[in-house]
């Protein structure tokens, strides 16, 4: 349950932030909404593999996110067809962008952080 407690919160969170135009900083808005998305793609693995090793979990999220983001490179007419909608935009990116890659391992360093708390806090809820 907690699990998708967080994952409720942070959709809305990470795409108001990102879609957003109060701050005013795109490189802001850029950080931190990829920020929420690798949290929101831990979460979204743990989520459906509950035993496996947060370490194993950040790490190919990470990966994912990268090859990801080098995919936004290759540009194949049927990706292209894809990427044309705002679902594929945004699952799969339009840009590639070489600063994207820090706030990736960061994500996923505190998607990491979050679900180990989570995790703790499931196994011994009323501990102080």
């Amino acid at each position: 349950m907690h699990f998708l407690i967080s994952i409720v919160l942070i959709i809305p969170l990470g795409y108001s932030v990102r879609f957003s135009t109060g701050l005013g900083i795109p490189l802001l808005q850029d950080i931190i909404g990829s920020l929420a998305y690798q949290v929101l793609l831990m979460l979204i693995a743990s989520f459906f593999y509950p035993r496996a090793s947060l370490v194993k979990i950040a790490v190919w999220v990470c990966v994912a996110s990268c090859v990801g983001e080098l995919l936004q490179l290759w540009q194949p007419p049927f990706l292209q067809s894809i990427r044309a909608t705002w679902l594929g935009r945004i699952v799969l990116g339009n840009t590639f962008t070489l600063s994207d890659f820090p706030p990736y391992a960061v994500g996923s360093f505190l998607g990491w952080l979050g679900l180990k708390w989570l995790r703790q806090k499931m196994v011994h809820p009323f501990a102080a």
